[in-house]
C-alpha cells in the first residue's frame, strides 16, 4: 500500500476554520495520516442502493485541470512528483474505480447534454474535483457511489443559480452610491438588478432569476429517473450529499457578494427539499485565490458568507466548509487556476474527506 502525498505543506491553520473544516483539512496536512489504497478493481455490491453525491456550482466544478504536459499537469504530479499514487497501477496506467460512477450533465441550448457516464478514472486530457471526491468516497463507503455533476460555467448564485425561497432585497452599491433592487427567485426580469424606483426590464429568451438552478436540478433528476442507464444494475438510490464550489461570478457584483451567505443558506434548504433529501450533507469549498488574511471587498464578503455556513447552528453536523486557499497552486478561479491539476486534486480530496467526516 502506497501512502498519499499532497503538496500543500501549510504551517498555519487559519483561525477562521471551524471544527468541521479542521476535520476535513487535517488529512491533507503534512504526512497525510490516512492512506488511500489503490482501487481493487472490484464492482460495488449492487444489492445496495446507490449513494448519490451531486456536484453543483460554476466552472470551478468543470474539468479544467490538465492531464498531459509539464509542470502543473497530472502526469507530472503523479509520475515525476510521486503524488496521488492511487491514480496509477504498477504499470503506470491510470486506475479505475469500478464502484464509483462518474456522470456529467450540462444544460446546452435548452437540452441536457451528457459529458461522462462511466466508472471513475482519468480519461482525456482534463480532470476536475470529481477525481479526489470519488476516490475518497469510494474508499470510505461500502455501497455503490455516483458522483453526479450538473453544472455549467459563468453562473452566479445571486442571479442564475438563485434558489427557491430567495426574496427581493435592496443594496447600495459603494461604487456609484446608488441603491439597487435585486430579484426574488422566479422573477421574470432582464437583469440581475435595477435601480430602486425604476421598473425592471422584461426578460429576454425566457430567462428568469434562478433558471440555471432549475435547469441543473432538473437535469440531475433526469439522471436519477433513468438510474439504470447511468448506473447499470442499480437497485435504487439515496441522495446522500451535495458539493458546491462556486462564487467567481458573484465577486463582480457587490450586491451578490453581500447576499452570498444568506443565498447559500437558502440553497442548502432548497436542494434538500427538491431532492427529498432532508438529511443530505453539504460541503462547500471557498475560492482558491481568496486568502482570509488579505481578502477585501466582494471576495471577503463571499468568503465570510461561506465560512458562516459551517457555524450556522441550523446545520450543525450537516455542513462543512473547505478553505481552499492553502490547497491551491496559484492563479485564480476566473483563470481556472491555470489548469493546474494539483489544485483540482487537492480541493477534490479535501471536499471528499469533509463529506466522509460528515457522513460518519
Amino acid at each position: 500500500m502506497r501512502s498519499l502525498k499532497i503538496p500543500i505543506m501549510s504551517s498555519r491553520l487559519p483561525k477562521l476554520l471551524t471544527v468541521a473544516l479542521l476535520a476535513s483539512f487535517a488529512g491533507l496536512t503534512a504526512g497525510h495520516s490516512a492512506e488511500l489504497p489503490d482501487p481493487d478493481g472490484k464492482p460495488a455490491d449492487m444489492s445496495k442502493k446507490v449513494k448519490v453525491f451531486i456536484i453543483m456550482g460554476q466552472s470551478n466544478t468543470l474539468e479544467m485541470g490538465k492531464v498531459a504536459g509539464g509542470e502543473g499537469s497530472l502526469e507530472n504530479a503523479v509520475k515525476e512528483e510521486n503524488l496521488y499514487p492511487f491514480l496509477i497501477d504498477d504499470e503506470a496506467n491510470w486506475t479505475a474505480r469500478n464502484d464509483v460512477r462518474q456522470v456529467h450533465v450540462m444544460q446546452r441550448r435548452g437540452n441536457m447534454s451528457v459529458g461522462r457516464n462511466d466508472f471513475l478514472s482519468v480519461r482525456g486530457n482534463k480532470i476536475g474535483i470529481d477525481q479526489g471526491i470519488g476516490h475518497e468516497l469510494g474508499n470510505a463507503i461500502d455501497e455503490p457511489v455516483m458522483i453526479l455533476r450538473s453544472s455549467i460555467g459563468n453562473r452566479s448564485l445571486g442571479w442564475d443559480l438563485l434558489p427557491p425561497g430567495s426574496e427581493r432585497y435592496e443594496f447600495k452599491d459603494p461604487k456609484d452610491e446608488k441603491t439597487y433592487a435585486y430579484p426574488a427567485y422566479n422573477d421574470e426580469v432582464r437583469h440581475s438588478r435595477w435601480e430602486k424606483g425604476s421598473p425592471p426590464e422584461p426578460p429576454k429568451h425566457g430567462w428568469y432569476a434562478g433558471k440555471q438552478y432549475d435547469d441543473d436540478v432538473a437535469n440531475a433528476k433526469k439522471v436519477l429517473a433513468e438510474l439504470d442507464k447511468y448506473y447499470p444494475d442499480a437497485k435504487g438510490y439515496e441522495v446522500a450529499g451535495f458539493l458546491w464550489w462556486q462564487g467567481d461570478k458573484d465577486r463582480y457584483n457587490a450586491g451578490h457578494a453581500y447576499r452570498y451567505g444568506q443565498n447559500l443558506v437558502t440553497l442548502v434548504k432548497a436542494l434538500r427539499k427538491d431532492f427529498n433529501a432532508p438529511n443530505a450533507k453539504f460541503v462547500c469549498a471557498t475560492l482558491g485565490q481568496t486568502d482570509k488574511d488579505n481578502a477585501t471587498g466582494n471576495e471577503k464578503m463571499i468568503l465570510e458568507g461561506m465560512m458562516a455556513l459551517a457555524d450556522n447552528p441550523e446545520f450543525k453536523g450537516d455542513v462543512a466548509v473547505v478553505y481552499s486557499h492553502p490547497l491551491s497552486m496559484g492563479s485564480a478561479s476566473n483563470a481556472h487556476y491555470s489548469g493546474n491539476a494539483k489544485t483540482y486534486m487537492n480541493v477534490g480530496l479535501s471536499m471528499g474527506q469533509a463529506m466522509v467526516d460528515l457522513l460518519k
